[in-house]
């Protein structure tokens, strides 16, 4: 089971939200609208898509990383490598 998992309605809705703001992006420029307007729009799905990956970060760390650090060895430090790199994509973006 995923750390999400309990939370996977949550997210699933979230993510049809964005979904929503992408469509809406598409019709924007589809209407040839105003270009302030539409980075607006750009900003606002991108600070969702954000919002959801620290989400997903958090529920990560919480269980799956936590859950290795626990049992130790070589799979608590891959969990960890790649927390480490998740976080660093994310800083980049």
């Amino acid at each position: 089971m995923r750390g999400y998992s309990g939370d996977k309605d949550a997210y699933l809705k979230r993510l049809r939200r964005i979904e929503g703001q992408i469509r809406g992006l598409q019709r924007m420029v589809d209407d040839d609208e105003y270009c302030i307007d539409i980075l607006t729009q750009v900003s606002a799905a991108t600070k969702a898509l954000q919002s959801l990956s620290l989400g997903l970060l958090d529920e990560h760390l919480k269980h799956c990383v936590a859950e290795a650090v626990a049992e130790g060895g070589d799979a608590a430090d891959e969990k960890v490598r790649e927390a480490s790199e998740a976080i660093a994509r994310l800083v980049r973006s």
